[in-house]
């Protein structure tokens, strides 16, 4: 199938003799089967065959209902992009508290009952491509499917995925250049949802659900009638089953402020543990009962006036009893509470004046497993571009330090008598979150055996900075370390938000630049979360201060993955490259592996192959050749993606 870069005559009625009106209205009709077959590329195989088949029908049938106008060209784009929008919205997530789009649920029409449909089965190219598509996302989905199908060029495929509403279409570009199957296979009748196969579906688990739905409704009317009867609808005081959770004895101490558990102050000094369970209670309004109660029922049951907000992983449901109250008082124009239930750390802010018109805030962020340094501190406000932390009361000593000022000394941080900072400024960021590299202020905490660096990044515990080897990172200390991390700092608002516990930075690889322009620093950047999914790998280049924008420049981003095991402990090896031009105005593809490699190879675009784990070749602007490395076990893997 051919790419389609005009709109062809149909076949029917002479297309001369065609009124403009009609010529557009019947272009995009006539290629139905094509924009079939790309809303069946571009949804997730996730949903299955018998679905996306379904669904690619339904979305193309559902865009030529809309209308179209203009040229015969310009409809056929506008009902493609109405296509492409829809599939890409059917594979979004459905969120608890969002507006689920209608795309995202099975189509009403067409609908088969007691057989199941799917394309032809064809080889193994075309298994191991849908293999691959669906490792991918969405809009990578889009971004391959429009090159390969539609034969659109690079800006072309941005315009169209930017309209579709794909946040970072040069992402998703990125990441289509991972496939290495022809465009060719994208025609085969293994994506062809015109073209289908017919089974019968199992009759046997067609009866036991048939069962299952028959149950399902009887048990729903007996709930009904019993949520109907007078009083507690469970039978009388005499009934074996528990009352409601509202009036369930263990909710209701979680509920009641005068069952809080407290701390008292020197209890840490003499434990084993080292955590959030020791932290005494402090606060200047420890004991109001009017304060805490509100904050308890808002974690219960929050209303509408009630801005919640969870790091990822994080439950956000009511505690299973009575919590941990680590402080209550006052901190500048709110109240706060912080609460502790050997999961998550939460925090409750209100005005200080009780004003129900001013909203509330809840702030969820998990914590298990938390150590001496995890639990240092928490964020207790922050608020126009500043920010206070509560410290554990090991915590000696307290600094701040620009990380991008890596030769100034940290200055003294005041806390008052309950363990509060002053305000600390914020990193300013720019657009799309990325910062703007003039000042990084970080924590530098020192609790008699070493200092540590943690830094806000958007939630209630800061991140600890580390630097090293995944299998021995250690806190950040030295000259050398400080400045690499002046040039990774502002790198850091692309692991923001996202649940993070600890951030290491690891300098895995130096080389000597070509043309006698000095050496080159390869670091390998990773974000650690919580909840242990979720991590965010970065492979920087930073080029020597002279030939980069100064010692303050920030590292060049050579490649990044998310929930990869490259950089870890479980797998501490990277490959990563570069396109770099020198200041003669050449231009040279730049690698570099971790000590495991013992050969590199380039290919598409530049080819080449060097013994050892440093390659550099000249190259032309533009190209992106794909790496693979030979390790020296003899296994071959490939960059870091």
């Amino acid at each position: 199938m051919p790419p389609l870069r005009a709109v062809p005559p149909s076949a029917g009625r002479p297309y001369a003799e065609r009124s403009a009106g009609e010529r557009a209205e019947a272009a995009p009709a006539e290629h139905y089967a094509r924009l079939v077959r790309l809303a069946y590329l571009v949804l997730a195989p996730s949903l299955g065959r018998n679905r996306r088949v379904l669904s690619a029908h339904w979305l193309v049938q559902r865009a030529l209902a809309g209308g179209q106008g203009g040229d015969p060209g310009s409809a056929y784009a506008y009902v493609r992009l109405r296509v492409l929008r829809s599939a890409l919205e059917a594979g979004l997530p459905l969120l608890r508290f969002g507006r689920p789009r209608r795309t995202q649920f099975p189509p009403l029409v067409p609908m088969v009952w007691g057989l199941r449909l799917f394309p032809h089965s064809c080889g193994a190219d075309e298994l191991a491509l849908e293999q691959a598509l669906a490792e991918t996302s969405g809009p990578c989905r889009a971004a391959h499917v429009l090159r390969g199908l539609e034969g659109l060029d690079d800006s072309e495929v941005c315009q169209v995925l930017e309209a579709a509403g794909v946040d970072d279409p040069r992402a998703a570009l990125l990441e289509a250049d991972a496939f290495t199957a022809p465009h060719a296979l994208l025609a085969s009748p293994e994506f062809d949802p015109c073209s289908l196969q017919v089974r019968p579906t199992d009759p046997v688990r067609r009866r036991r659900r048939g069962r299952a739905l028959l149950a399902g409704a009887g048990a729903l009317l007996v709930c009904g009638t019993l949520v109907l009867m007078p009083g507690d609808g469970l039978g009388g005081p005499d009934a074996s089953s528990a009352p409601l959770y509202s009036r369930n004895h263990t909710a209701q101490q979680a509920l009641d402020p005068t069952e809080l558990r407290r701390v008292p102050g020197g209890l840490w000094q003499g434990s084993t543990r080292r955590d959030f369970t020791v932290w005494p209670t402090r606060g200047d309004r420890a004991g109001d009962t009017g304060l805490l109660g509100r904050a308890l029922a808002a974690w219960a049951r929050p209303g509408p006036a009630v801005a919640a907000s969870a790091t990822p992983g994080t439950p956000d449901g009511p505690p299973m009893g009575p919590p941990q109250l680590l402080y209550a008082g006052e901190v500048g124009r709110a109240a706060v509470a912080l609460f502790h239930d050997g999961l998550r750390v939460v925090r409750y802010a209100e005005p200080r004046n009780a004003d129900p018109s001013g909203g509330a805030a809840l702030d969820f962020a998990r914590v298990d497993g938390a150590d001496a340094v995890a639990a240092s501190a928490l964020v207790v406000q922050r608020r126009a571009g500043r920010i206070r932390y509560l410290t554990a009361p090991w915590v000696r000593d307290v600094g701040v330090r620009d990380l991008l000022a890596p030769h100034e000394a940290a200055r003294p941080l005041a806390r008052d008598r309950h363990g509060v900072t002053d305000p600390v400024t914020l990193p300013e960021t720019g657009e799309g979150g990325r910062a703007d590299c003039r000042s990084w202020q970080a924590l530098e905490m020192r609790d008699g055996t070493a200092a540590r660096l943690m830094t806000d990044l958007g939630e209630l515990t800061p991140v600890r900075l580390t630097s090293g080897a995944p299998s021995a990172p250690h806190d950040v200390a030295g000259r050398a370390e400080r400045e690499s991390w002046a040039r990774s700092a502002c790198l850091l608002p692309a692991v923001r938000s996202n649940g993070v516990r600890s951030v290491n930075s690891w300098r895995y690889a130096k080389q000597r630049l070509p043309e006698g322009e000095g050496d080159a620093l390869w670091f390998c950047t990773r974000a650690d979360t919580w909840r242990g999914t979720g991590s965010r790998v970065l492979a920087q280049f930073q080029a020597p201060p002279e030939v980069s924008g100064g010692a303050g420049a920030p590292a060049a981003v050579a490649a990044r993955a998310e929930d990869s095991p490259d950089c870890g402990i479980r797998r501490p090896r990277v490959l990563a490259g570069v396109l770099w031009k020198s200041d003669g105005g050449r231009w040279y593809v730049l690698a570099a592996g971790s000590r495991q490699f013992a050969a590199l190879t380039a290919s598409g675009g530049v080819r080449g192959r060097t013994q050892g784990r440093l390659l550099a070749l000249p190259a032309r602007e533009g190209v992106r050749p794909r790496l693979d490395g030979l390790l020296a076990d003899g296994s071959r893997v490939g960059s870091l993606h």
